[in-house]
């Protein structure tokens, strides 16, 4: 075949403007693509092993990596090499139906989009044809460079490598009856959560098989030689096989090709054509027995061995990625597009597939499409206990959690970390730990709703997972080892953000805070993380909490459950605390961002002064009341405030909250502010990093101002010697204060 450009422009379809080569013919086209296999009534191949299922496969594959190249190359960036090496198994999956597709590669992006091209979906954001694609392509509010959670027809983004089976596990979690296919990278096979996840859920899971990873082994990472190039075949197999999956299929491009010394790694679009039709055949008849397997409670894995960058513009790593010298007139990349070229007929055949495929558009049915119904959680039972009391914040909260697993069977609770660790056997002892060794001892059963792996990224994700299909979860951890988790709960978090659905909150308990880890010394003592959600909170969408007690820790749960498309993170002591707030003062600060739990006047006859403190936190109040209390000794007025939901307390103009999918524009008011935090002296107070005080240093015109925080971990007895390292007691807040009085009255 050749290809040249089409010079009868009103016989192109519409949504072919912008493609810039047609190819005058390919083999067999009039007898096996003369008409779509499927339509309306057909929504997926009605017979993998067909020799026409088989060539609008082949037809589909090279029409993705031709847009992959193309897309790519109108904007000289992007990664098209490491989705060529996907395109068969991509579009074999697709044409069979399966439209709940994710990926762990956010190199695949620009394959991803063709898809939802071919399929009709990106009409939802004005884009009808190739041209429209190429315009949008990495600009703003367009196509991004890595997958969002904006676009239509795709169910998850894509982050940091080793997420994507995070999204393929939450999906057949939440929806028993579809298939959940991921694509992974050679390269992205050396993180260790994804085998991990993989094991993890299986062995609490074991009925639910409905994922396929798929392997796009290609024997390059990003700009090298991946670490698995070097294993051999048996030696792949025998890898996946020791993580618990029944069934590998793998299809070695290699085992296909027409020449007798093709390398290891070979370019199956280099064959000729009944080569690339019995590799393709391969492929998809691999990928149908794979797919069935999975939905009938067999674990299967889908391998496809072929050269990085088949059928694009370069291959090996050289195809990895565009620079500015590879535009669409480049030597290179025209002869990519060249050698990919289809006539018009395989675009029209190809075209109505996609559109067909699974029922129709992905932005149609894929199940991240729709709003999930789930149970109603009006009523929630809560505990209110009387102001002046002592109760640990987290047995409350465990009750509340106990009462939304009993209201919602598929609501899940992960910690990796334990919950009777953190005072929550109450979560336990209502939902389960899920396992399945059954044993009352430690309120484990196969049945269970707590999943409770040592693996931080897998609680992570699989809680992250579930809120972002639709489903309610809770992720908890030890504050110390939560970062280990985060990156999964920043990605899906700020997906919500551009999100074009309402779905629940990411909601997160931290606990075991830095102040009662002393005894396991610095190690458990990394309150660090709370400056990560503290400069999230700008973006709109994150929503640090801060409860003072057993009360408003229920009350922060309750409004948590109650949000969309926001992360939520609570953290909260297990120790014993006094109770400050009633129920209702709890969610009126929750809502105002903050509350006054004591003014004490000065008594002063001349010259009154009043010092604020402004508290992040619940077991770091208790030197602020002792501080204060020594103050009031002193004639000098104190007001202490909680800074319960930091976020609330920046202006509207210092957060971007209107571009946010869900927004939520409820900001305090200056007045009110300066009611709660006006004094002479202004003193922040944290058992953490500063980081969730901002927005009150940034507003507070007190003309003293200072900062009580954690500096740094240290094995003591008990949380008083860890204040006292950290020049936290009230002593020095006491001296502090009367320094920063004698200062504004100079």
């Amino acid at each position: 075949m050749s290809a040249v450009m089409q010079s009868a422009p009103e016989s192109i379809p519409a949504f072919c403007e912008g493609i810039q080569y047609f190819a005058d013919s390919f083999p067999e086209i009039d007898r096996l693509g003369a008409a779509p296999l499927l339509g309306p009534n057909q929504p997926a191949l009605p017979d993998a092993t067909s020799e026409a299922s088989v060539y609008q496969t082949l037809l589909a594959a090279d029409a993705l990596r031709y847009l992959t190249l193309q897309v790519t190359g109108s904007k000289s960036s992007g990664h098209p090499g490491g989705f060529a090496s996907s395109a068969d198994a991509v579009a074999a999956l697709h044409l069979l139906g399966h439209r709940n597709m994710v990926t762990e590669v956010g190199h695949h992006a620009p394959g991803f989009y063709s898809a939802m091209f071919l399929d009709t979906s990106l009409q939802d954001m004005g884009i009808h044809t190739v041209a429209d694609m190429r315009a949008r392509f990495r600009e703003r509010h367009g196509l991004l460079g890595h997958l969002s959670g904006a676009i239509p027809g795709l169910l998850a983004p894509a982050g940091p490598l080793g997420q994507g089976q995070h999204f393929a596990l939450a999906g057949a979690y939440l929806n028993r009856d579809k298939l959940f296919p991921v694509t992974i990278g050679d390269g992205g096979l050396g993180e260790p959560y994804i085998m991990s996840a993989f094991q993890h859920f299986a062995t609490a899971y074991p009925e639910i098989t409905n994922y396929l990873p798929v392997l796009v082994w290609n024997g390059y990472s990003q700009e090298h030689h991946s670490m698995v190039s070097l294993w051999d075949n048996t030696r792949m197999a025998d890898y996946w096989r020791a993580h618990g999956f029944d069934e590998v299929h793998l299809i070695d491009a290699r085992d296909y090709a027409d020449t007798p010394d093709a390398p290891t790694y070979a370019d199956s679009t280099t064959f000729g054509f009944a080569a690339r039709m019995a590799f393709t055949g391969a492929i998809l008849k691999a990928a149908d027995a794979a797919s069935k397997s999975a939905l009938t409670g067999r674990r299967a894995c889908l391998i496809v061995k072929q050269l990085k960058g088949a059928g694009v513009h370069a291959t090996g790593a050289k195809s990895h990625n565009l620079y500015a010298h590879h535009t669409l007139d480049s030597d290179d990349v025209k002869g990519g597009l060249q050698r990919r070229a289809l006539p018009i007929q395989a675009w029209k055949v190809t075209r109505e597939n996609f559109r067909h495929a699974g029922g129709g558009p992905a932005a149609r049915v894929a199940v991240t499409e729709s709003v999930r119904d789930l149970p109603s959680l009006d009523g929630l039972s809560l505990n209110e206990f009387s102001v002046g009391e002592n109760h640990v914040p987290t047995t409350a909260f465990g009750h509340v959690v106990g009462e939304v697993g009993k209201r919602d069977p598929m609501f899940v609770v992960t910690n990796a970390d334990g919950n009777e660790a953190s005072a929550m056997a109450n979560i336990n002892k209502a939902l389960t730990i899920r396992h399945p060794t059954a044993d009352d001892l430690y309120f484990q059963g196969p049945s269970g709703q707590v999943y409770e792996p040592l693996n931080e990224d897998a609680c992570a994700g699989l809680a992250v997972g579930v809120a972002l299909f639709g489903g309610r979860s809770l992720w908890a951890s030890y504050e110390s080892f939560a970062i280990n988790g985060l990156p999964i709960w920043q990605t899906v978090t700020q997906a919500m953000a551009e999100l074009r659905r309402p779905t629940p909150a990411t909601v997160c308990l931290f606990t075991a805070g830095a102040l009662e880890q002393g005894r396991n010394g610095w190690t458990h003592q990394r309150p660090e993380i709370e400056s990560y959600f503290a400069a999230m909170m700008r973006n709109g969408n994150v929503y640090p909490l801060f409860p003072v007690d057993a009360n408003m820790i229920q009350a922060s749960y309750d409004w948590a459950l109650r949000q969309h498309n926001k992360g939520i993170v609570i953290t909260a002591s297990k120790s014993p605390l006094p109770i400050h707030a009633t129920m209702a003062q709890s969610f009126k600060a929750i809502d105002d961002g903050a509350m006054v739990l004591q003014e004490l006047p000065s008594t002063k006859a001349a010259g009154s002064k009043t010092v604020v403190f402004a508290v992040a936190g619940d077991m770091v109040l208790q030197p602020v009341f002792a501080a204060a209390a020594t103050l009031a000794e002193a004639g000098i007025g104190s007001r202490i405030v909680a800074v319960v939901n930091p976020r609330r307390l920046y202006r509207p103009s210092d957060v971007l909250w209107n571009s946010v999918s869900e927004p939520d524009g409820r900001f305090m008011d200056d007045a009110s502010f300066r009611a709660m935090f006006h004094g002479d002296a202004l003193i922040g107070v944290t058992g953490g990093p500063s980081g969730p005080l901002e927005p009150v240093l940034l507003r507070s015109q007190a003309a003293q101002r200072d900062v009580f925080c954690w500096k740094r971990g240290e094995t003591t007895a008990n949380p008083q010697q860890l204040f006292d390292f950290n020049g936290m007691n009230a002593q020095a807040m006491h001296d502090r204060a009367l320094a920063m009085l004698e200062q504004a009255a100079v």
